[in-house]
């Protein structure tokens, strides 16, 4: 029937009366109000029934889906670019099970979108689960058999025909579906029943589901360019035998308790998949293979998993039918990577989540985009000829799990490298940990080619980077307005990551207006080198707020330290040779005691503007045998161990209320 609206039965206008319904005994003429080109009139907006003869649908019109739309065998469906179709389970007829669109076996769909105008299919609320979204079922061969009844609205699928076309899907967003018949069945935004290779699938984004995004029930059909956000169960689920292809897929997790990036089940028909990049913010588990089931899959990229591979069968040890970039699958591996598939391509979908993996070298220049949350789980190098540029107000998110270790997580600007922070007061950069717990993540470490008293071409106590030369000038960019929390992972008791580690970092570097919070190690520390630093706010920073050593001699200015917890080590510690660097304005307070500044071996500095209060040590010399205090002076005259120094706060904390 071309007319979806409700059924007139001639038998009942003779009683006077008009039905909604009739029984299989009943004699019918179905209405229906269509011109010649087969297009239904706009005030046909109310879309059941079934479709047994070629229906479009009017782009211009918004439709509302109150029920099953069935297109049966020998009928095309087709839906121009930008059509919207709500799915209403509010209506007292309906319920979420029983609002979805499906294609019977020998019916075709044509879905027009464009990248400009895509097709969109959402329910009426925006809540995952709200209807039971897109289903086709084609004739292609599936290992259950053919003739087979699907778990859902008693659909028959499955045949011979691997070559089975259900017609063709361009440029759809499908969101809200998955609906649950019961806790072993429930409806997936696409699901995909034996469908054949002829049928042409597309530029499909699967958003905000409450069961799989998209399910494949054997079947030969092949999927390219498939965006999938927030599916609370698989991403990409699939069983009997299904053997097409994926290529150019972006799952992204960002809500808590979903199930996997990729599920696969019973026997395996080896589908290949190309170009595969998973992205979750909360862990959970990236693939799972159950049974026999397996795939090839090349192009390969995960990020934030706590679990990468998970064989359900422990018995299975054979892992040979699942072939992860090349060789044979390793659930000790964590397979993370630069993405494999850049997000950007999705850019046509309106209300995606703007989440991106920030790739694991920069060899160019790569410009981040404010709009878009960046996710890390491993290293981000900055490679020699290479620059970062971070624009205001971009947040960019370390997650850590069981498989990659807090220190393995870190941005490091390598000696030749740049990096430029374009923070504003208004709309700083952040970086921090999604877990929020100290230490749980490196931080920044930038290195240079600036002169340091450990030599030239230094190994530094973290990730084995490079430092020190001769150009005391050099420049490795610019910071201005970064907030960065939750660093300090720990390597041993010996060496640890800091908010920010200066490897060797010159004098043309620009750092200013900084907040370094809950950092587990130093807020910031100077390994040699010449660099400045300007507007510095350390705030419960566990080891030492600032952390100076092998003959850093740059100047630091108007900074404000804040301790609250216990057990922290200084306000200042300095160590090794005395490179006399200035440190002008500084401000510190504590609630918990402590010691304010700290000089080790010969170190020292020339301290202008000192204010300390609520500290149990005030100056901790820590060779007993040094009598020569010369090198430390604070405004013009040599240290005074019997000394306050508790003047009149020379910074006011109110210039950091830019730090949230």
């Amino acid at each position: 029937m071309k007319n979806l609206k409700k059924i007139m039965l001639l038998s009942a206008i003779a009683l006077g009366m008009l039905a909604s319904s009739c029984s299989s005994d009943n004699s019918i003429e179905v209405i229906n109000p269509t011109d010649d080109s087969g297009q239904v009139p706009s005030e046909d907006l109310e879309l059941n029934g079934s479709v047994e003869e070629d229906r479009t649908l009017d782009p211009s019109e918004t439709y509302s889906l109150t029920g099953i739309l069935t297109v049966e065998a020998g009928a095309t469906l087709t839906i121009p670019a930008g059509t919207e179709i709500i799915a209403d389970t509010d209506t007292d007829e309906s319920s979420a099970t029983n609002v979805y669109i499906v294609v019977q076996r020998g019916g075709q769909i044509d879905i027009q979108g464009t990248s400009s105008a895509p097709v969109i299919m959402r329910s009426a609320s925006g809540e995952a689960g709200t209807w039971g979204g897109l289903i086709i079922a084609g004739n292609a061969p599936s290992t259950a058999g053919s003739n087979i009844t699907a778990e859902v609205g008693g659909i028959v699928y499955g045949g011979t025909d691997a070559n089975d076309d259900s017609g063709s899907i361009n440029y759809l967003v499908l969101s809200d579906a998955g609906a649950s018949i019961n806790p072993d069945s429930q409806f997936n935004g696409l699901s995909l029943y034996g469908v054949g290779s002829e049928t042409s699938i597309q530029n499909v984004a699967l958003v905000n589901g409450a069961d799989d995004g998209v399910e494949f029930f054997g079947g030969t059909v092949s999927v390219t360019n498939l965006y999938l956000e927030n599916n609370e169960d698989d991403a990409v689920d699939w069983t009997e035998g299904w053997s097409g292809s994926l290529d150019n897929v972006y799952v992204l997790h960002t809500i808590e308790n979903f199930s996997t990036a990729i599920e696969a089940d019973k026997d395996n028909g080896n589908p290949m998949i190309t170009n595969f990049t998973a992205v979750s913010t909360t862990g959970g588990t990236a693939l799972q293979f159950k049974s026999v089931s397996g795939a090839t899959i090349t192009g390969l990229s995960l990020s934030g998993y706590d679990t990468s591979v998970d064989i359900t069968d422990d018995s299975r040890t054979d892992l040979s039918d699942i072939i992860l970039n090349g060789a044979t699958a390793d659930p000790a591996m964590n397979y993370s990577g630069d993405p494999t598939v850049n997000v950007s391509m999705f850019d046509w979908i309106s209300n995606r989540e703007q989440v991106s993996v920030l790739p694991t070298t920069v060899g160019g220049n790569l410009t981040l985009d404010a709009n878009n949350q960046y996710v890390i789980s491993g290293t981000v190098s900055v490679e020699d000829g290479g620059k970062l540029t971070i624009p205001a107000g971009t947040q960019i998110t370390a997650r850590s799990d069981s498989e990659t270790n807090a220190t393995s997580i870190y941005i490091v600007v390598q000696r030749g490298g740049m990096i430029d922070i374009q923070g504003t007061e208004s709309n700083p950069v952040v970086m921090s940990s999604n877990s929020g717990e100290a230490g749980s993540w490196g931080g920044l470490v930038i290195a240079g080619n600036a002169s340091t008293d450990a030599g030239t071409n230094v190994t530094a106590e973290v990730g084995g980077i490079l430092y020190g030369g001769t150009a005391d000038d050099d420049n490795s960019g610019s910071i201005s307005y970064l907030i960065l929390k939750d660093a300090g992972a720990s390597i041993n008791p010996d060496s640890q990551y800091n908010g920010l580690s200066l490897y060797a970092v010159g004098s043309g570097t620009t750092i200013e207006n900084i907040a370094i919070l809950n950092g587990k190690d130093d807020g910031v520390e100077f390994f040699g080198g010449t660099v400045s630093a300007s507007n510095l706010y350390l705030e419960n920073n566990q080891d030492d707020a600032v952390d100076w050593t092998e003959g850093w001699n740059g100047t630091i200015e108007n900074t404000y330290v804040s301790h609250t917890i216990e057990n922290f080590s200084t306000a200042i510690e300095a160590d090794k040779l005395n490179g006399m660097p200035k440190i002008i304005n500084f401000t510190a307070v504590s609630t918990t005691g402590g010691t304010a500044l700290q000089f080790k071996a010969q170190s020292g500095a020339e301290i202008t503007g000192l204010s300390l209060s609520g500290y149990e040590t005030i100056i901790d010399i820590t060779d007993e045998n040094r009598t020569d205090l010369t090198g430390i002076t604070v405004d013009g005259n040599i240290v005074d161990l019997n000394a306050v120094y508790n003047a009149d706060t020379t910074v006011d904390v109110a210039m950091f209320n830019w730090v949230n």
